[in-house]
């Protein structure tokens, strides 16, 4: 008589719960997953409401699935689903917990805790797997209040080679939370990361071969005029466009209604500015937050330099759906077959507060289909080792 055994399942699974019990709320989502036999990494999102209880959280998980590898943060709003009729996904300000089991060749990736800086710590992590394998992407959650943070996304990509992706935490309060726990730790040592006044730095995971990911960035906004130079500048505050006065130029670009009435540009118009060697046109979406009309100057929340190339940018509900939907159609070309599962990275400024409920993931299952998906809402979102804002930033998985 010859046993038979059936072999475990291949697709990815997501799923979400809610609830003030962090308990009933984890036991339920880890249900909700179903059968995750074969996988090998979790995805692990949670609203700040839970962050106090995020080394149980991450402990009932690993106990209850199976899965040892972690990685995650809080946010202030978190999504998961399969897009079956009538599920929610999408936990804004409610006590939540989002998930994605992912099944990869266990050797296709590897774990790193918190660095700042110093590189060392992924080194002890993963250095006798990177020493072998040459990763191809890096998905991280980042500390807002982390001290040089941009530079340490730049150093941990020049570092591994990786193309980096990924999100800050969000918090109203001190609960900037991450955990990046691998199936070697059996203690919380490495996880949740977090404490200390300059934040605590980029957790995440490196992909390498054996991981077949694409990703793509929407940048929710639609350039209105030409593309133009900052001939000067100091600091933050950006004194002529192509030789004239700034807000001369801006106002020409926005149009004679708007040029009327400034107060009506808060939270509607922004600065686009070009990303130094960027040969895709890329740009970084960044707040006006102060116009001089006496002086004709303007001032961004950003560093700006003369020579750098500016675009004013609208931002709208409609303008947010164009350029996803752009976005998802450009990442559709680029596929070598369906997906199977991804996670999402988009702006608490998005979402429920720009979309409306759940919309901005319909729009995506609307273009890739009924897939398995995770991710939170992030104080600033991480593409190509770049800080940017009100953007979104999908990784599928292949």
């Amino acid at each position: 008589m010859t046993e038979t055994t059936t072999a475990p399942p291949s697709r990815f699974h997501a799923a979400a719960a809610e609830g003030a019990d962090w308990t009933a709320a984890t036991a339920a989502c880890a249900s909700r997953l179903g059968d995750v036999r074969g996988c090998t990494l979790g995805f692990l999102y949670i609203t700040e409401a839970l962050a106090p209880h995020a080394a149980g959280i991450v402990t009932m998980m690993r106990s209850l699935t199976g899965i040892h590898d972690w990685i995650g943060t809080v946010g202030l709003g978190v999504m998961a689903g399969e897009g079956r009729a009538g599920e929610e996904e999408e936990f804004f300000d409610r006590p939540a917990v989002a998930a994605l089991a992912v099944r990869l060749p266990p050797d296709s990736f590897r774990l790193f805790p918190a660095v700042s800086g110093d590189m060392t710590p992924l080194r002890r992590a993963a250095g006798a797997w990177l020493d072998r394998r040459r990763p191809t992407l890096a998905i991280v959650h980042a500390d807002p209040r982390t001290m040089n943070l941009p530079e340490t996304i730049a150093l941990l990509g020049d570092t591994t080679g990786a193309f980096v992706v990924g999100g800050m935490s969000s918090a109203r309060e001190d609960n900037f939370i991450q955990f990046a726990v691998p199936a070697s730790t059996a203690t919380m040592d490495m996880g949740p990361v977090t404490g200390g006044t300059d934040g605590v730095g980029v957790s995440g995971l490196l992909l390498g071969e054996g991981a077949d990911v694409a990703t793509g960035l929407t940048q929710g906004c639609t350039p209105i005029g030409p593309a133009r130079t900052i001939t000067e500048a100091n600091e933050n505050i950006i004194i002529a466009i192509d030789g004239r006065p700034a807000l001369e130029v801006f106002k020409e670009d926005i149009g004679e209604l708007l040029a009327r009435d400034l107060q009506r540009v808060a939270g509607y118009i922004f600065a686009g500015l070009g990303v130094p060697g960027s040969d895709t046109g890329d740009y970084l979406v960044r707040d006006l937050v102060a116009i001089d009309p006496r002086k004709g100057w303007i001032a961004v929340a950003e560093h700006v330099d003369a020579g750098q190339p500016v675009r004013f940018t609208r931002r709208d509900k409609p303008s947010a759906e164009t350029d996803l939907r752009r976005m998802l159609t450009g990442l559709k070309r680029r596929l070598s077959g369906p997906p199977k599962g991804a996670v999402y990275v988009s702006c608490i400024a998005r979402g429920p507060n720009q979309f409306g409920q759940g919309r901005e993931i319909a729009i995506i299952r609307e273009e890739l289909g009924a897939i398995p998906l995770a991710g939170f809402f992030a104080s600033g979102e991480i593409s190509h080792a770049r800080l940017y804002g009100y953007t979104g930033v999908l990784t599928v998985f292949l």
